[in-house]
């Protein structure tokens, strides 16, 4: 069974955390899938990963093309995972299952610590998996680096 980690963002926005989860993830051999809750929000994220520099190239789409199942990071607002991805990453308040948890290496909730609907969306999530038996750890930047505040 995977886990669930939340990244608690302060200090740095999420076009430039997700780059960082997404490399990492990338590194460890996993494809992923990011899952938002609007087209127009993926579409940003979108843009915001092709501007990345050349040596930190993220290999990534949109969902809905017809090379889905080869992207390495797909971009979505569904539950589908066409590109057999092993890492789930929860952007915006998109909804994480517990039989995703246990079927992924990795899920990542990663959410904006500035915006109140955000952060209690957040904690229902933390709720909802851990009671549903997922290991779950909590990250906050908020001391100008990543530290583990919790782990369930």
């Amino acid at each position: 069974m995977g886990a669930a980690f939340f990244y608690h963002l302060t200090r740095s926005p999420i076009e430039a955390t997700l780059p960082m989860l997404l490399s990492k993830s990338l590194q460890a051999g996993w494809r992923v899938v990011v899952r938002g809750s609007s087209a127009a929000r993926m579409e940003w994220i979108d843009a915001k990963l092709w501007l990345g520099s050349d040596e930190g190239f993220l290999p990534h789409g949109l969902s809905g093309g017809p090379f889905d199942a080869e992207q390495p990071i797909l971009l979505t607002t569904t539950e589908d995972n066409p590109n057999g991805a092993v890492c789930l990453m929860a952007i915006d308040g998109a909804g994480v299952s517990a039989a995703e948890c246990s079927n992924a290496e990795r899920v990542c909730v990663v959410f904006d610590g500035n915006d109140a609907k955000a952060l209690n969306r957040a904690r229902e999530q933390w709720k909802e998996l851990t009671e549903a038996g997922v290991s779950a750890q909590y990250w906050s930047e908020e001391t100008g680096h990543w530290e583990k505040k919790a782990e369930k």
